[in-house]
């Protein structure tokens, strides 16, 4: 066996799938690909969502566990520096272009809680679709009140766009204070009793649960 032309003698030897020109006998073989891999984890406030930051801050990629820290895993769409909850990352170029594409609508759901009370008709104004100041109008966008007391009140929304910071703009325009921003479930994941900073693998029925939301059909 040669590997990029180099006779191999000893066994074990490592080869990149893709990368590495394998031959047996003189003839070219396929090595198996490596599964993809799919990590969720829960992003603490304070923890920016790219691979690197040039300000030196923590990215979420110091997060992925060591088993997993030499695949070209991204992140899956964005949550603020500020926000904190579910992040999917993967090395499945093709599932981030499906997820993050606005023709598949994958809802995302979030629990905000905001300062004081919120009135019925905030409630209505983003159940109809509302347009923010800076123009651009949203999509319905689902929205009800999970619990209220004196610090304030708890409320999910359920999200299908991938507008830039687009809840913390809705409760801007509507006069809402936001003390806190967790993003919840994304399709069919959802974040569990998962704890913030940890992370874990997708398993294989949550990755075909994942790609039937995205419009897979295999």
């Amino acid at each position: 066996m040669s590997v990029n032309g180099e006779t191999v003698l000893e066994p074990g030897r490592r080869v990149e799938p893709g990368r590495d020109a394998i031959a047996f006998d003189g003839r070219l073989v396929d090595a198996a690909p490596e599964a993809h891999a799919y990590l969720l984890l829960h992003k603490p406030v304070g923890t920016v969502t790219t691979v690197s930051d040039p300000e030196g801050r923590p990215t979420v990629m110091e997060l992925v566990p060591d088993a997993l820290r030499g695949r070209r895993l991204v992140p899956v769409g964005r949550l603020d520096v500020m926000s904190e909850g579910l992040l999917l990352l993967t090395d499945d170029g093709e599932l981030v272009n499906r997820m993050t594409h606005p023709r598949h609508h994958v809802a995302k759901t979030y629990v905000v809680k905001v300062r004081g009370a919120v009135e019925d008709k905030a409630l209505d104004v983003m159940r109809r679709g509302m347009r923010l100041a800076e123009g651009e109008k949203l999509a319905p966008v689902g929205a009800r009140v999970l619990r209220s007391e004196a610090g304030g009140t708890e409320i999910e929304l359920v999200l299908h766009q991938g507008v830039n910071r687009q809840i913390r703009r809705m409760c801007r325009d509507l006069g809402l204070t936001v003390q806190w921003l967790r993003r919840t479930s994304v399709g069919p994941l959802a974040l569990g009793r998962l704890a913030k900073g940890a992370a874990r693998e997708l398993t294989a029925r949550e990755v075909a649960a994942l790609r039937r939301a995205a419009g897979f059909t295999d």
